[in-house]
């Protein structure tokens, strides 16, 4: 099976309210998706989520690179998918969405080939998963009214909070959460760097108090040592990264400098599933877990994510939920939810429609 083409379409998709985290506000998904022709008359599809604040893109770049890939990609076969990131690496560095783009494509095309799942050929470990849901930055009140409503309308047992502005503000909205929602329902926060290391002391001794189990982020992102030292000072509320674990060099120096418990790892940013297998291998060789989170991404994307986590053992976490902020979902497919429980479809690939 050899590549005979791509086609490229940008995708842009208001959400139902502006959503808030520590260094922006968001009001609208812009995405690349992509499809790739065969010889053989199978197609794969595959999706570029870029953020420009983490990844370093936007979707008009990501539309530059992915018209240089397209250059190299006629003639590979989808099969050789080692291959094809090398062909991407040396053409250009980072670019992780235009990259993720090109391998969901390639897992698509290869699921289909063997009339097998992608989630199957990641691993296979199981086919469902759990997955958190996402509370915005506003007042502390506003926040505490809406894990509520996910919690005891929505069916989520796992909430993931933004924080990082304020830390006195995020102590109470911690507090108010947790009187809402009650002792069982499990807790994470997310910093995105928005602390320095004092505020970050001060932020996880109030965390404490009302069950915080992990933290993520806390610093900027090339501040390892610092996140060492905060590991090492957790009040124990396990710490996580994510915008400081881009590929499997920043993995491997989290993990000697022993910086954290968990690794987010996102698609978009470590240049998609194939990368992302690599980061899990060496934080499972370290006694790290990971997570799999998500940008402003499709049903396309959140179905890889998803697939990799089920895959995985030691992928314990999931944080695959933006797709439910759209006023409209493009795709269709992928999984079926059930509350907080995605199962992945037992179909081809990814299994997506549009």
């Amino acid at each position: 099976m050899r590549i005979t083409g791509m086609k490229v379409e940008k995708v842009a998709i208001p959400l139902i309210a502006p959503f808030k985290v520590a260094f922006a506000t968001v009001e609208a998904l812009e995405s690349v998706l992509i499809r790739i022709e065969t010889d053989e008359g199978c197609v794969g599809f595959g999706e570029a989520s870029p953020f420009a604040p983490v990844t370093g893109e936007t979707v008009d770049g990501v539309i530059a690179v992915l018209d240089i890939f397209r250059q190299g990609l006629i003639g590979m076969d989808p099969m050789d998918i080692e291959a094809v990131h090398a062909m991407m690496d040396s053409v250009i560095v980072g670019n992780g969405a235009a990259k993720c783009a090109v391998d969901l494509a390639m897992y698509d095309l290869m699921g289909k080939a063997f009339g097998q799942p992608v989630y199957k050929l990641l691993g296979g470990f199981g086919s469902s998963v759990q997955s958190d849901i996402t509370i915005g930055i506003s007042t502390p009140e506003e926040m505490a009214a809406e894990a509520k409503k996910r919690v005891f309308e929505d069916g989520y047992r796992i909430l993931k909070i933004k924080a990082g502005i304020d830390c006195q503000e995020d102590i109470r909205a911690m507090k108010l959460i947790r009187e809402a929602v009650g002792p069982e329902i499990r807790l994470r926060v997310d910093a995105n760097q928005g602390y320095d290391t004092a505020k970050a002391r001060r932020a996880l001794r109030g965390f404490r108090e009302y069950g915080i189990e992990a933290v993520e982020q806390c610093l900027p992102h090339w501040d390892l040592e610092g996140a060492a030292f905060l590991r090492d000072h957790s009040e124990g509320i396990h710490m996580m990264l994510d915008e400081s674990i881009h590929g499997p060099v920043d993995a491997a120096r989290a993990c000697r400098l022993g910086s954290a418990d968990i690794f987010n790892i996102k698609l978009m940013k470590c240049g998609g599933l194939y990368p992302a297998q690599k980061i899990n291998a060496i934080a499972e060789a370290n006694g790290v877990t990971c997570m799999v989170g998500c940008m402003l991404e499709t049903k396309l994307a959140i179905t890889a994510g998803l697939s990799l986590v089920a895959a995985k053992k030691n992928v314990t976490e999931a944080d695959c939920d933006s797709f439910l902020y759209y006023k409209e979902n493009p795709v269709e497919g992928g999984f079926i939810q059930e509350k907080d429980l995605f199962t992945l479809l037992d179909k081809p690939g990814f299994g997506v429609t549009f």
